[in-house]
């Protein structure tokens, strides 16, 4: 008799929907504002080296004796769009990933997941050693 009442009350207390503590949902929400931060610093970073690429081109094409359109050699062009595109995503995903937690708090099971920080991180990482390759020839 005591296990029926307890599953009635179990039942009862499933039935009520839960509340999530306010605290961890502005939490979620100050988290997914410094991945906004983070995807419009890295749509930033790629338009500066867009243009600091055709900026180069500029003044390479005025300070030289040859009066040709100088050529499109460089990866800067590229990586700029690259950055700004990896931006673009990224504020996608910490949306995606916003949601996904936020649902997971007002469900009181919340699991964690690194996924987009692992991604971040790699793709900081292997940016960095390929604009350090990129440099290297001309130091």
């Amino acid at each position: 008799m005591q296990q029926k009442e307890e599953q009635a009350l179990r039942k009862q207390h499933t039935d009520i929907p839960r509340k999530a503590n306010p605290a961890d949902l502005l939490a979620n929400e100050r988290t997914f504002l410094a991945w906004i931060r983070t995807s419009i610093a890295l749509m930033g970073f790629g338009f500066v080296v867009v243009k600091f690429a055709l900026f180069i081109k500029q003044i390479t094409f005025v300070l030289g004796k040859d009066h040709s359109v100088p050529s499109s050699g460089g990866y800067s062009g590229k990586v700029g769009v690259v950055l700004v595109i990896i931006g673009g995503v990224l504020a996608l995903l910490a949306y995606v990933r916003f949601r996904v937690i936020e649902k997971q708090l007002i469900a009181q099971e919340f699991s964690p997941n690194q996924l987009l920080s692992l991604v971040l991180t790699i793709f900081i990482v292997s940016t960095s050693a390929v604009l350090i390759w990129y440099l290297l020839p001309g130091i």
